[in-house]
């Protein structure tokens, strides 16, 4: 007990030297942790855990160097916020990047697009034993993928941090729902996004990107999906939610828009939103969830989706509210030839640590 105790005081008398010695309204320094801040993991209360993979990608690529375009972006983002002001004092630092996951991400993603090509072309991998072997191959890649990310985020909950994630493509979180599972006996998704992601192993594969909220709904602990800003769906997702309506609650992007036309206020939506939820809550966020002119390389942009800080708004008043938020994260940020996407990620990924901080007790 001594030396735990020993450890934490040195960690904390470490960080507080460090934001004595920070001038938050300088540049940030190109060999800093993210948004230039001079803190690591152990001297952080939030830590960020990047996911570089986007193995079953259907439509847009990219979204695999969105941790990377994120962490360069953030750099440019002033410590000061309007409504945090302290946010960066708490200490945020982002793992390492990691180059085999990466590495992975690509291999598995040339496998994938024989697959996705051949269902292209009518043809069935249950029929072609190649095709086949691809899919299992896969299918046990993005497996692995998701049980890596299960124990880091244990690791650092374990360590007693607030945790998000930068992911990646939209099937990143599902490890870190399992994590959340052996925490929690019961919580909740928020999950703000232009598709519901209810596809049972869409095109064969077991956890692609357009199941990962199907995937997490096999958890118990998981007791209610709340969707946001839906307006890209098929048959088969919207007949799933409605025989899940007891876990399942969708709002879709033109019935919020229908009730703001017909004189309903965003904070009256917001708070349906919020009411809707459980006690604990995970924020799932993909970036495609807002107007594509904010994130015009996301992997699957759709027509309509909210302003940032309409989002923000809600965030903001998620985190006053009863509810607490447990963790986040942030996936389907695609780079593109300029740094816009990964400035929007950056400054939303700040808001959604101001949010998790103050949800939690951090700030005031």
């Amino acid at each position: 007990m001594a030396t735990a105790k020993s450890k934490k005081t040195n960690s904390i008398s470490s960080r507080d030297l460090k934001v004595k010695n920070f001038d938050p309204n300088s540049p940030g320094l190109k060999d800093a942790n993210i948004f230039g801040l001079p803190f690591n993991t152990d001297e952080s209360s939030i830590v960020l855990v990047p996911v570089p993979w986007e193995a079953t990608v259907s439509y847009g690529g990219g979204t695999s160097d969105g941790p990377e375009a994120i962490l360069e972006a953030s750099a440019q983002v002033d410590l000061y916020h309007s409504e945090f002001p302290e946010l960066w004092k708490q200490g945020i630092a982002m793992t390492d990047i990691s180059k085999d996951l990466h590495k992975k991400s690509k291999s598995a993603k040339k496998s994938a697009a024989k697959i996705i090509d051949a269902f292209a072309d009518g043809k069935s991998p249950a029929k072609d034993p190649k095709l086949k072997s691809l899919q299992e191959e896969v299918n046990a890649a993005s497996a692995s993928m998701i049980s890596e990310v299960e124990a880091e985020v244990a690791k650092w909950m374990a360590k007693g941090k607030l945790v998000g994630m930068v992911g990646g493509d939209h099937s990143t979180p599902l490890g870190f729902f399992n994590a959340l599972s052996k925490k929690y006996k019961n919580f909740g998704i928020l999950q703000i996004d232009a598709h519901m992601d209810l596809r049972k192993a869409y095109e064969g594969f077991t956890y692609s990107h357009a199941s990962i909220m199907y995937n997490a709904l096999q958890l118990k602990q998981v007791s209610k999906l709340v969707q946001l800003g839906i307006r890209d769906y098929c048959a088969e997702e919207q007949a799933f939610a409605v025989a899940n309506k007891k876990r399942v609650n969708v709002f879709t992007y033109a019935d919020v828009r229908k009730s703001q036309y017909e004189g309903a206020s965003w904070k009256a939506v917001c708070k349906k939103v919020i009411d809707a939820l459980p006690e604990y809550v995970h924020v799932s966020f993909d970036i495609d969830g807002l107007d594509p002119k904010l994130c015009p390389h996301t992997g699957t942009p759709v027509p309509g989706g909210f302003e940032f800080h309409e989002i923000t708004y809600l965030l903001s008043e998620l985190a006053k509210s009863k509810k607490r938020i447990i963790s986040f994260d942030l996936n389907e940020v695609g780079p593109g030839k300029d740094d816009w996407d990964g400035n929007v990620g950056a400054r939303m990924l700040f808001h959604l640590c101001g949010v998790l901080a103050k949800s939690n007790g951090l700030i005031k």
